[in-house]
């Protein structure tokens, strides 16, 4: 969301404490997040690099996230924090989305088999908040609250299908300065890998994890463009095309459940 000031130019908060405040605010999550992201524990260097940001400026937020428990440090590489945890923790327990959609993905996957999940937008990426295993485990371990690109896997796609060019190009430019796609990548090819016109969800093969099949749809959100989407997962040995597109009806009225329950509330 873009704020626009109601202020002059010239008035002393444009260009004074406040507004230095907000700047170092912005620096210091943008640090943070880029430690979200991380696989691993990050160098100064490599953190100033990715961020943009000087030495000096870089080493100044991470002491100051360090005093807060927002992040750890061991030698010379970064983490995130414990402080982190009760954050979550009450995210988890007391947002309106996960705790409507809890039971809503108990019955998905019980009906169909397939593991659901749910998952939110939050700027160009986005993340895991609920799942609840199917018959078949999946090969991989996605824990709640990764990071991951718009640009790949059904869940990801089905959120870019009614998005504008410009936005389009933007979600591209930030999956490139993530490390999510190549340097070469582009909107066309992005476009290419979207939904046709016309169809309400999204399939993805192999796209973010090899043997892994999907197929999302957004749930639906009568005020706004849709920020979150719910999908079944199987391991492709356990699950065809045609068997998961066969779940889109369920997956379709669960979505439109999730939708329901939250109707008025902020979320």
């Amino acid at each position: 969301m873009t704020v626009t000031s109601t202020h002059s130019a010239g008035s002393a908060e444009e260009g004074g404490p406040k507004a230095g405040n907000m700047r170092s605010l912005s620096r210091s999550m943008e640090v943070f997040a880029e430690l979200q992201r991380a696989e691993r524990p990050q160098r100064l260097s490599d953190l100033a690099r990715t961020c943009g940001m000087s030495l000096p400026t870089t080493l100044r937020i991470l002491r100051v996230l360090q005093d807060f428990g927002m992040v750890s440090q061991t030698d010379k590489s970064y983490r995130i924090g414990p402080a982190v945890l009760p954050a979550a923790r009450s995210y988890l327990e007391n947002d309106p989305l996960v705790v409507a959609a809890r039971p809503i993905l108990q019955q998905v996957a019980s009906q169909t088999g397939l593991t659901a999940s749910l998952y939110t937008r939050l700027g160009f990426e986005r993340i895991l908040v609920a799942r609840v295993d199917g018959d078949s485990p999946l090969r991989y371990d996605l824990p709640l609250g990764k990071r991951l690109p718009l640009t790949v896997g059904a869940a990801g796609k089905i959120l870019l299908a009614t998005v504008s060019d410009t936005e389009l190009g933007q979600v591209v430019a930030a999956a490139v300065a993530s490390g999510h796609e190549e340097s070469t990548f582009t909107a066309d090819e992005l476009r290419a890998r979207l939904p046709e016109p016309g169809v309400d969800y999204a399939y993805s093969a192999d796209e973010r994890a090899t043997g892994v099949l999907s197929v999302a749809v957004a749930v639906p959100n009568g005020t706004r463009r849709p920020s979150e989407s719910m999908a079944l997962t199987s391991p492709v040995e356990s699950a065809t095309e045609a068997g998961l597109e066969a779940g889109v009806p369920e997956l379709r009225r669960a979505a439109g459940r999730l939708s329901e329950l939250l109707e008025g509330s902020v979320y």
